[in-house]
């Protein structure tokens, strides 16, 4: 069965833009991604190279410097990056920041990141979890103490995290830390802090993970960084954890669409090797056995289709509720593990080769289940709204 790319939410437009999101990952990510891997980051020249093309922040206004489209144009360059096992361009997490300060930034902050965000000048990162806290953020240490400085009021930030995606080429982070211990959820703020040249932020390691080689992910550490309090995204104290659950339907949406395209690409990956690899005098695609597997795979990705894609809908409609992109990002994450997994035994042998592109889907893969919430998060908000 051939890959329906036909959605329910596009149009010409949209077929003009995957054409265009398809050549760019074809002529620059591609080529680069097995030398990306190995150095464990994509390199700035590509996301200063994506912004001269208008593939940044492209559902960001253009009154701010973005593509002014909507979430379908993301998720068009979501699904062809995953379509084709590219991981590394942390791309998705640059535009979860983008909104961040779209959506609470002041007028301020929004003229002065998301033009440099949207040209690939500045690339964005956000500092959640830390070595004692995931998915507990209430749980954090980090700490921004305020206080009258030469220059008026500023936060001086102590702390670490880890985990960051783009943590090493990241030019602006928002750090979210406690400004008032004593307050719990409501103590918690996000602090902007621009990277280059910045007193007291240490890049730790890139981490070695299992999957996402070609991902920075990487420790970060705050040792008295000074900020001035015009840094405070939004510009109250306070409004971290309210801004934070915000956007988290976002990024859960995003994980459903990559995850679902993930399988896409792994399904055509490996219907190709089947029908070329041949077994007991005939391609492996004859057997019964891999006929049932695929047929069951193949059901899968068309059901999560139409899943996702209201959902896309909904996003764009402004409609899509917490529980709702939870179940999608529930549903499409613990669904790629389990095609991914079939897919790969179909490869025998081959599929446990690096050298192969299910190979790398499958390692990958595993993180979807992890992060912007693990599974275990994801029936807890679920089962909330029942």
């Amino acid at each position: 069965m051939p890959l329906n790319f036909n959605r329910s939410w596009t149009d010409e437009d949209l077929d003009r833009w995957r054409d265009t999101c398809a050549r760019f990952v074809e002529d620059e990510l591609l080529p680069d991604d097995a030398a990306a891997r190995e150095r464990g980051n994509v390199g700035m020249a590509l996301w200063r190279k994506a912004g001269a093309l208008g593939l940044l922040c492209t559902d960001i206004p253009d009154t701010w410097g973005g593509g002014g489209g909507d979430f379908r144009h993301e998720a068009v360059l979501y699904e062809e990056c995953a379509r084709r096992g590219i991981s590394g361009w942390g791309n998705s997490v640059h535009t979860i920041v983008a909104h961040y300060f779209l959506n609470h930034g002041t007028e301020d902050q929004k003229a002065r990141y998301l033009p440099r965000m949207a040209r690939g000048e500045l690339v964005g990162a956000i500092a959640m979890t830390e070595p004692g806290a995931g998915s507990d953020l209430q749980g954090i240490r980090t700490r921004a103490e305020q206080r009258s400085g030469p220059g008026g009021d500023e936060f001086v930030i102590n702390g670490s995290k880890t985990f960051i995606t783009n943590g090493l080429l990241a030019g602006v982070v928002l750090v979210v830390c406690k400004t008032d211990p004593t307050q719990g959820a409501r103590g918690t703020s996000i602090l902007i802090v621009e990277t280059e040249g910045c007193a007291g932020f240490k890049v730790g390691r890139v981490l070695d993970k299992l999957g996402m080689k070609s991902q920075d992910t990487s420790e970060l550490f705050f040792d008295g960084v000074t900020v001035p309090a015009t840094n405070l995204l939004g510009g109250a104290v306070g409004q971290g954890f309210y801004q934070l659950m915000g956007d988290l339907p976002y990024e859960r949406l995003i994980i459903g669409v990559t995850a679902l395209a993930g399988m896409e690409g792994a399904y055509q990956a490996t219907l190709d090797y089947v029908r070329e690899r041949k077994a007991f005098g005939k391609p492996i695609g004859d057997l019964q056995n891999t006929r049932f597997k695929l047929a069951e795979v193949a059901t899968q990705i068309q059901v999560g289709r139409a899943f996702i894609d209201r959902c896309v809908e909904q996003l764009v409609a402004g409609q899509l509720d917490t529980a709702t992109a939870s179940m999608a990002k529930l549903w499409a994450s613990e669904t790629q593990g389990r095609v991914l997994d079939e897919c790969l035994q179909l490869f025998g042998g081959y599929g446990f080769m690096n050298e192969y592109l299910i190979a790398r889907m499958y390692a990958d893969a595993r993180v979807q289940r992890i992060y912007g919430g693990t599974s275990e998060i994801m029936k807890e908000v679920i089962s909330r709204a029942l």
